[in-house]
């Protein structure tokens, strides 16, 4: 199955080293700025899609230097270049879907760019979004086990009004079977107290957040 990485249009200076990932995406998509972000990288970008809105003329000729097919929307439309670029990567028959570009910029998108993986966890895809600081990820019940991965904090947040059965093992701050509510912020900047931890629910939905302190 296909792995996808989309990069959007959020700041620049959010954005990881897209390089770093070349390994783990197979199909590389550039939505709106989010494709001149891949060419400046040096990566080529299997499609750049969008309305191309936010960048010049000069810009857009890089983009068409770097892009193996392209996919012009026009401005008025009732989906974001973010979104279009998912239906897209589905398309694809994509099983992962790697988010940059998604965070950072006007909360409005940073919201609904959250909310995009909702059906992708429906549809039985994985799908999180990475910026310079944070990596991103929506779950259904279940055990899970997690490792720093290079991040300091790791924090849960229910998705659903409640989130039930929450345990984590291996954390500071453990728990056993707690339910935590829409609003709580009970689970934000654990950490881990070993090498790797785990933890399982059994009911909702949890947001999974890895973290760091930016310098």
């Amino acid at each position: 199955m296909t792995r996808v990485g989309i990069v959007g249009n959020g700041p620049k200076e959010q954005l990881p080293n897209l390089l770093t990932y070349q390994e783990e995406v197979d199909f590389w998509i550039g939505a709106d700025r989010g494709a001149l972000y891949l060419a400046e990288q040096g990566i080529t970008i299997d499609i750049a899609l969008g309305d191309f809105d936010s960048v010049t003329e000069s810009e857009y000729a890089i983009i068409e230097k770097h892009a193996e097919l392209f996919d012009k929307h026009p401005v008025m439309k009732n989906q974001t270049d973010l979104e279009i670029a998912i239906e897209t990567g589905k398309k694809k028959e994509a099983s992962e879907f790697y988010l940059f570009g998604a965070t950072g910029g006007r909360l409005d998108h940073a919201l609904m760019n959250l909310q995009l993986l909702y059906p992708l966890l429906q549809q039985g895809k994985r799908a999180v979004i990475l910026d310079k600081g944070n990596r991103i990820e929506m779950l259904k019940p279940g055990s899970y086990s997690v490792e720093e991965e290079g991040y300091s904090y790791i924090s849960f947040l229910a998705f659903t009004p409640v989130a039930a059965g929450l345990t984590l093992t291996g954390f500071v701050y453990p728990l056993e079977n707690k339910t935590i509510h829409w609003g709580s912020s009970l689970c934000i900047s654990n950490e881990l107290s070993q090498k790797k931890g785990t933890f399982s629910f059994s009911k909702g939905i949890l947001i999974l957040v890895k973290s760091y302190d930016a310098v």
